[in-house]
């Protein structure tokens, strides 16, 4: 849908697409200002001895975009899920399948976090090989891509509290806690790389 369409659809009564799409979808928009970022780069010769890294990277980089979008699609089934098993009758069928939903929802924005820290991963290593009129739009990606690691974290948290294997609960949060902190390191990481 168009950005407009989507906006709009965020904003409707529903539950669908909600915080988990719009992570997905940040993360996507700072993968396409770090391809941005790239494209502007690649081909001057100030940057030719660069050129393998720019193919690989732009190569990651287009991945990355299409796993954000593909983890936006995979949130949505998450909830649906969800939402269709909330509405079985009470009993051990319905408890066993609630663990599963719920493992749903804490996957995929524990999947969005890891993607998202190798996209900060990423522009990390272009930072010193960027056109520096471009580097004000790689750390807006590397900047988005830290904000969807924060929505991802509000999600998971939300979510594991319905753990019925609470150990278990307790150490994806640990885990996903440690990874904000690692989001957070990357930006102020790319930003003294930026010279910022």
């Amino acid at each position: 849908m168009s950005v407009k369409d989507f906006l709009s659809a965020v904003a409707q009564k529903s539950p669908t697409p909600g915080g988990g799409s719009v992570a997905g979808t940040v993360g996507a928009l700072g993968v396409a200002l770090g391809e941005m970022s790239l494209n502007f780069t690649r081909g001057k010769k100030k940057f030719a001895q660069h050129e393998p890294f720019y193919e690989h990277l732009g190569s990651r980089l287009a991945r990355a975009r299409a796993m954000f979008i593909d983890l936006v699609a995979d949130d949505v089934a998450a909830y649906g899920f969800y939402a269709e098993t909330a509405k079985l009758p009470d009993g051990p069928d319905k408890d066993e399948k609630m663990q599963l939903a719920l493992a749903a929802s804490i996957d995929v924005p524990r999947e969005m976090t890891k993607l998202a820290i190798a996209l900060m991963e990423d522009l990390l290593t272009l930072a010193d090989k960027c056109n520096p009129y471009l580097l004000s739009d790689l750390m807006a990606g590397a900047t988005l891509a830290a904000a969807a690691a924060r929505l991802s974290d509000y999600n998971v948290r939300i979510n594991v509290p319905q753990l019925t294997d609470t150990q278990a609960g307790k150490e994806v949060q640990q885990s996903s806690t440690n990874d904000l902190a690692r989001a957070n390191q990357l930006l102020a990481d790319i930003e003294k790389a930026c010279g910022r």
